[in-house]
């Protein structure tokens, strides 16, 4: 039987190079892969351990800290019971207390209230006296009353001086026109002279209108950018009323001031 060298060295060669093949791309990958896996098997079992010593120390820390708490449990249970003891008196002190200052501030409360009653009482019936007194002014005054008045009021307006002249002269030049008003119809004549006193108190032609206030009681009153200047038996009644008001209310003693003329 002849051999075949040839075919020999071949199956050799491919068995070699099948043998490099397998041990290069197989099995080393295998060795390599078993070995990283005994690693990785050896260091979880090494963090099992260190787990487990940690669990135990963690466990009798628990312990230790279970039984201080115990301690401190009853000790502030003791407390609490001794410190509601004290709240519980303290507590119905402050209600005694409390209760005390409750009557004493309802009796202040109920003496406010019975002055503030009787200081009401006093100005609703001074209200009701000084009313019928306006309204019977209201119903006395007449047309040829308003004329006598007219006369008081020019007296009034040639009296003014210093600076309550010139703030008033101010507004009356500022004003287009000014209001002079009264309870009734003033005659032409009697309208011609009140406009001849403005003109010639603060120097200058003053645009005047006239007008009819029904709720004036008796007098005259002159009107100009927020100024006014008047005459009128509402002031004295005015000024009398809060002399009353202010001797009601304890504020004042003795007469009352008497009223501008």
């Amino acid at each position: 039987m002849l051999i075949d060298w040839f075919t020999v060295g071949a199956q050799i060669l491919n068995f070699a190079i099948l043998v490099w093949l397998l041990k290069r791309f197989l099995y080393k990958p295998i060795l390599n892969a078993v070995d990283a896996r005994e690693k990785y098997i050896a260091k979880a079992i090494a963090d099992a351990e260190a787990k487990k010593s940690d669990a135990e120390k963690l466990r009798a820390s628990f312990e230790t800290k279970n039984a201080e708490f115990e301690k401190q449990h009853t000790a502030l249970l003791s407390n609490a019971v001794d410190e509601a003891a004290g709240e519980r008196l303290r507590l119905l002190d402050e209600a005694r207390k409390a209760a005390d200052a409750l009557t004493a501030k309802r009796q202040q409360t109920l003496r406010s209230e019975a002055r503030a009653f009787n200081q009401e009482l006093r100005r609703r019936t001074q209200h009701e006296v000084f009313g019928i007194a306006r309204k019977a002014l209201s119903e006395l005054a007449s047309a040829s009353l308003e004329g006598q008045m007219a006369s008081v009021f020019i007296g009034r307006l040639r009296a003014i001086d210093g600076k309550a002249k010139q703030v008033l002269s101010d507004a009356l030049k500022a004003a287009n026109p000014a209001f002079v008003r009264s309870a009734f119809d003033l005659p032409i004549v009697q309208q011609e002279a009140i406009g001849k006193a403005i003109d010639e108190t603060f120097s200058g032609r003053i645009r005047l209108t006239f007008e009819v206030a029904s709720d004036l009681v008796g007098g005259i009153e002159l009107s100009a950018s927020g100024q006014k200047v008047a005459w009128s038996i509402a002031e004295y009644l005015g000024s009398l009323e809060k002399s009353v008001d202010g001797l009601a209310d304890g504020g004042g003693a003795g007469a009352p001031a008497p009223a501008r003329s």
